[in-house]
Protein backbone atom coordinates (compact mmCIF):
# COMPACT_ATOMS: atom_id res chain seq x y z
CA UNK A 1 0.00 0.00 0.00
CA UNK A 2 2.78 2.71 1.20
CA UNK A 3 4.01 1.63 -2.53
CA UNK A 4 0.85 2.66 -4.43
CA UNK A 5 0.45 5.87 -2.39
CA UNK A 6 3.79 7.22 -3.08
CA UNK A 7 3.27 6.49 -6.50
CA UNK A 8 -0.26 8.24 -6.36
CA UNK A 9 1.23 11.03 -4.18
CA UNK A 10 4.17 11.45 -7.42
CA UNK A 11 1.92 11.09 -9.78
CA UNK A 12 -0.78 14.14 -8.56
CA UNK A 13 2.80 16.02 -7.84
CA UNK A 14 3.60 15.78 -11.55
CA UNK A 15 0.47 16.73 -12.75
CA UNK A 16 0.77 19.96 -10.61
CA UNK A 17 4.15 20.55 -12.36
CA UNK A 18 2.74 20.22 -15.36
CA UNK A 19 -0.24 22.45 -14.92
CA UNK A 20 1.64 25.13 -13.80
CA UNK A 21 4.76 24.86 -16.41
CA UNK A 22 5.99 28.47 -15.61
CA UNK A 23 5.48 27.94 -12.02
CA UNK A 24 3.34 31.13 -11.79
CA UNK A 25 2.34 30.42 -8.08
CA UNK A 26 6.22 30.72 -6.72
CA UNK A 27 5.82 34.60 -6.11
CA UNK A 28 1.61 35.03 -5.83
CA UNK A 29 1.87 35.85 -2.13
CA UNK A 30 4.89 37.81 -2.12
CA UNK A 31 3.27 40.03 -5.36
CA UNK A 32 -0.04 40.83 -3.66
CA UNK A 33 2.22 42.42 -0.90
CA UNK A 34 4.55 44.42 -2.72
CA UNK A 35 4.62 48.26 -1.37
CA UNK A 36 7.95 50.01 -2.20
CA UNK A 37 7.45 52.32 -5.26
CA UNK A 38 10.89 53.32 -8.13
CA UNK A 39 11.28 49.44 -7.37
CA UNK A 40 13.53 47.39 -9.96
CA UNK A 41 12.35 43.76 -10.81
CA UNK A 42 15.27 40.79 -11.52
CA UNK A 43 13.86 38.12 -13.42
CA UNK A 44 15.73 35.14 -14.05
CA UNK A 45 16.63 31.60 -13.46
CA UNK A 46 18.96 29.47 -10.47
CA UNK A 47 21.70 32.66 -10.98
CA UNK A 48 19.00 35.20 -10.39
CA UNK A 49 17.28 33.15 -7.13
CA UNK A 50 20.70 32.19 -5.88
CA UNK A 51 21.68 36.05 -5.93
CA UNK A 52 19.13 36.42 -2.39
CA UNK A 53 20.62 33.30 -0.91
CA UNK A 54 24.37 33.24 -1.68
CA UNK A 55 24.85 37.36 -1.54
CA UNK A 56 21.59 38.81 0.46
CA UNK A 57 23.04 41.90 1.28
CA UNK A 58 22.85 43.06 -1.96
CA UNK A 59 19.47 43.51 -1.93
CA UNK A 60 19.19 44.74 1.56
CA UNK A 61 17.97 48.62 1.46
CA UNK A 62 17.31 48.48 -1.62
CA UNK A 63 13.87 48.89 -3.95
CA UNK A 64 15.30 45.18 -5.49
CA UNK A 65 13.12 42.60 -6.31
CA UNK A 66 14.22 38.94 -6.75
CA UNK A 67 12.06 37.12 -9.26
CA UNK A 68 14.22 34.61 -10.24
CA UNK A 69 13.69 30.93 -10.06
CA UNK A 70 15.62 28.15 -10.25
CA UNK A 71 16.28 25.79 -13.65
CA UNK A 72 13.28 28.16 -15.74
CA UNK A 73 13.97 28.83 -19.42
CA UNK A 74 13.67 31.87 -21.36
CA UNK A 75 9.75 30.20 -22.64
CA UNK A 76 8.81 29.98 -18.53
CA UNK A 77 9.92 33.31 -18.02
CA UNK A 78 7.81 34.62 -20.88
CA UNK A 79 4.60 33.02 -19.44
CA UNK A 80 5.02 34.60 -15.65
CA UNK A 81 6.26 37.91 -17.01
CA UNK A 82 3.35 40.20 -16.40
CA UNK A 83 2.32 38.74 -12.80
CA UNK A 84 6.06 39.33 -11.60
CA UNK A 85 7.35 42.11 -13.35
CA UNK A 86 4.35 44.29 -14.84
CA UNK A 87 2.06 43.87 -12.43
CA UNK A 88 4.45 45.29 -9.99
CA UNK A 89 4.96 48.45 -11.43
CA UNK A 90 8.49 48.67 -11.46
CA UNK A 91 10.75 51.06 -12.99
CA UNK A 92 13.19 48.86 -14.04
CA UNK A 93 13.65 45.58 -15.18
CA UNK A 94 16.52 43.75 -15.43
CA UNK A 95 16.32 40.52 -17.72
CA UNK A 96 18.55 37.68 -17.14
CA UNK A 97 17.52 34.73 -19.45
CA UNK A 98 18.92 31.71 -22.22
CA UNK A 99 21.39 29.58 -20.08
CA UNK A 100 18.79 26.76 -19.48
CA UNK A 101 17.58 27.26 -22.70
CA UNK A 102 21.10 26.39 -24.03
CA UNK A 103 20.59 23.21 -21.32
CA UNK A 104 18.03 21.94 -22.43
CA UNK A 105 15.88 22.19 -19.81
CA UNK A 106 12.28 22.54 -21.34
CA UNK A 107 13.80 20.72 -24.57
CA UNK A 108 15.39 22.17 -27.59
CA UNK A 109 15.65 25.45 -28.37
CA UNK A 110 18.01 27.62 -31.17
CA UNK A 111 19.46 30.63 -30.13
CA UNK A 112 16.77 32.63 -32.34
CA UNK A 113 14.24 30.99 -30.29
CA UNK A 114 16.06 32.37 -27.16
CA UNK A 115 16.13 35.78 -28.62
CA UNK A 116 12.34 35.86 -29.71
CA UNK A 117 11.43 35.23 -25.76
CA UNK A 118 14.02 37.56 -24.25
CA UNK A 119 12.87 40.34 -27.35
CA UNK A 120 9.11 39.42 -26.47
CA UNK A 121 9.83 39.98 -22.92
CA UNK A 122 11.90 43.64 -23.44
CA UNK A 123 8.97 44.53 -25.53
CA UNK A 124 6.40 43.55 -23.13
CA UNK A 125 8.14 45.49 -20.75
CA UNK A 126 8.97 48.60 -22.93
CA UNK A 127 4.75 48.99 -23.67
CA UNK A 128 4.26 49.34 -19.83
CA UNK A 129 6.42 51.89 -19.83
CA UNK A 130 9.56 49.95 -18.03
CA UNK A 131 12.89 50.52 -18.67
CA UNK A 132 15.02 47.53 -20.10
CA UNK A 133 18.65 45.98 -18.88
CA UNK A 134 19.38 42.76 -20.82
CA UNK A 135 21.75 41.07 -18.64
CA UNK A 136 24.65 38.79 -20.72
CA UNK A 137 24.42 35.09 -20.01
CA UNK A 138 26.81 34.53 -17.74
CA UNK A 139 30.22 32.62 -18.59
CA UNK A 140 29.33 28.45 -18.62
CA UNK A 141 32.09 25.91 -19.36
CA UNK A 142 29.82 22.93 -18.73
CA UNK A 143 26.76 21.45 -17.21
CA UNK A 144 26.95 18.82 -14.79
CA UNK A 145 23.63 17.60 -15.39
CA UNK A 146 24.07 18.01 -19.23
CA UNK A 147 27.72 16.78 -19.33
CA UNK A 148 27.13 15.92 -23.07
CA UNK A 149 26.54 19.40 -24.03
CA UNK A 150 29.31 22.37 -24.48
CA UNK A 151 27.79 25.76 -23.86
CA UNK A 152 30.35 28.06 -24.36
CA UNK A 153 30.49 28.53 -28.05
CA UNK A 154 26.05 28.98 -27.93
CA UNK A 155 26.70 31.61 -24.22
CA UNK A 156 29.22 33.70 -26.55
CA UNK A 157 26.60 33.70 -29.36
CA UNK A 158 23.83 34.31 -27.55
CA UNK A 159 25.40 37.23 -26.05
CA UNK A 160 26.61 38.75 -29.05
CA UNK A 161 22.74 38.74 -30.27
CA UNK A 162 21.24 40.37 -26.91
CA UNK A 163 24.13 43.17 -27.75
CA UNK A 164 23.40 43.54 -31.20
CA UNK A 165 19.73 43.95 -29.96
CA UNK A 166 20.17 46.66 -27.52
CA UNK A 167 22.12 48.26 -28.99
CA UNK A 168 19.31 48.13 -32.26
CA UNK A 169 16.64 48.90 -29.80
CA UNK A 170 18.62 51.60 -27.81
CA UNK A 171 19.01 49.37 -24.52
CA UNK A 172 20.90 48.55 -21.86
CA UNK A 173 23.29 45.71 -22.28
CA UNK A 174 24.80 44.71 -18.63
CA UNK A 175 27.88 42.61 -19.78
CA UNK A 176 28.25 40.24 -16.56
CA UNK A 177 30.72 37.70 -19.18
CA UNK A 178 33.65 39.86 -19.92
CA UNK A 179 34.26 40.28 -16.12
CA UNK A 180 33.75 36.65 -15.56
CA UNK A 181 35.67 34.64 -18.42
CA UNK A 182 38.59 33.06 -18.58
CA UNK A 183 40.76 31.83 -21.43
CA UNK A 184 37.78 28.57 -22.17
CA UNK A 185 35.12 31.14 -22.75
CA UNK A 186 34.12 29.67 -19.60
CA UNK A 187 33.54 31.37 -15.96
CA UNK A 188 36.66 31.82 -14.04
CA UNK A 189 36.84 29.16 -11.36
CA UNK A 190 37.60 32.27 -9.03
CA UNK A 191 33.72 32.83 -9.40
CA UNK A 192 32.14 29.85 -9.45
CA UNK A 193 32.04 25.92 -7.75
CA UNK A 194 30.07 24.18 -10.72
CA UNK A 195 31.23 25.79 -13.87
CA UNK A 196 27.64 27.52 -13.86
CA UNK A 197 26.58 29.50 -10.45
CA UNK A 198 28.35 32.47 -8.84
CA UNK A 199 29.66 32.00 -5.64
CA UNK A 200 29.33 35.17 -3.33
CA UNK A 201 32.50 36.77 -5.13
CA UNK A 202 31.02 36.02 -8.37
CA UNK A 203 28.17 37.92 -6.96
CA UNK A 204 30.26 40.59 -5.88
CA UNK A 205 31.43 41.35 -9.14
CA UNK A 206 28.00 41.33 -10.81
CA UNK A 207 26.92 44.02 -8.00
CA UNK A 208 28.69 47.06 -9.19
CA UNK A 209 27.74 46.14 -12.75
CA UNK A 210 24.48 46.03 -11.91
CA UNK A 211 23.83 49.03 -10.29
CA UNK A 212 25.55 50.62 -12.78
CA UNK A 213 23.12 49.90 -15.65
CA UNK A 214 20.29 50.52 -13.21
CA UNK A 215 21.39 53.89 -12.88
CA UNK A 216 21.83 54.51 -16.05
CA UNK A 217 18.06 53.14 -16.99
CA UNK A 218 17.24 55.77 -14.33
CA UNK A 219 19.12 58.58 -15.39
CA UNK A 220 21.12 58.76 -12.79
Amino acid sequence: MRGITWILCMAFSASLVAQDWPNLKRYEKENAMIKTQQRVVFMGNSITEGWSNIHPEYFEGKAYINRGISGQTSPQMLLRFRQDVVDLHPAVVVINAGINDIAGNTGPSTLKMIMDNIQSMAEIAQANDIKVILASVLPAYAFAWSPEIKPAPKVVALNQMIKEYCNEQNLIYLDYFSAMVDSRNGMDKKYHEDEVHPNKLGYQVMAPLADAAIRNALGK
